[in-house]
């Protein structure tokens, strides 16, 4: 495990891939889980977990529903904040930038390689929408049905973000308390290194 330091030299985005794998190679259960955090149209924060599906051109990927409450937030305010919590190596990634849909395209490339379960879960379900669990069970019974012997087709209603990070933070545990903080914003073309306060 060889996790690179943050230094004024460095690129961010290659620095995250960088622990990132060096993560993955301790074998944790989510690699891939983060913390995403939008605002609301009211001013109201909301966080909740997703999974991150791919890392491409110095962006970040992850799909959802887009009648849910994160998809209605970004849509109202496309701004995003991602969190990458290590703490069994000590470390965590906080990643902001304005977040846009993807393309139609990505989004049916990547639908179509999910379990069919999870097709099928995505198609029936009214995320964050109050509904009682016998009528979801129901909705799930439809959809097999309606699909039975026959691809699930992606619904226009899912399909995936892309979060372009404008500033990153990388974050050393430290058990004096003093952790490390590193801080990259983009003032332009260029990534501003700081060094922050724990």
């Amino acid at each position: 495990m060889n996790f690179a330091e943050p230094t004024r030299d460095s690129q961010p985005f290659p620095l995250f891939l960088e622990w990132y794998a060096a993560y993955q190679e301790t074998g944790p259960a989510y690699p891939d889980a983060m913390t995403l955090a939008t605002v609301g149209r009211d001013g109201q924060p909301s966080a909740r977990t997703v999974l991150l599906k791919s890392m491409e051109q110095d962006a970040f990927h992850f799909f959802t529903n887009y009648e849910s409450r994160k998809a209605s937030d970004l849509d109202n305010n496309p701004r995003a904040a991602l969190l990458f919590f290590w703490p069994s190596v000590g470390r965590q990634v906080r990643v902001e930038g304005p977040a846009s849909r993807v393309t139609t395209a990505e989004s049916d490339k990547y639908f179509a390689t999910r379990p069919r379960e999870s097709q099928l879960s995505a198609y029936c379900s009214p995320q964050s929408r109050v509904i009682a669990r016998a009528d979801l069970l129901a909705l799930r019974a439809e959809a097999e049905r309606r699909f039975a012997g026959q691809p699930v087709p992606r619904p226009s209603h899912w399909g995936g973000y892309t979060v372009a990070p404008r500033a990153f933070e990388f974050w050393i545990n430290d058990e004096t308390r003093l952790h490390r903080r590193y801080a990259y914003t983009l003032d332009g073309s260029q990534w501003r290194f700081d060094e922050l306060g724990p």
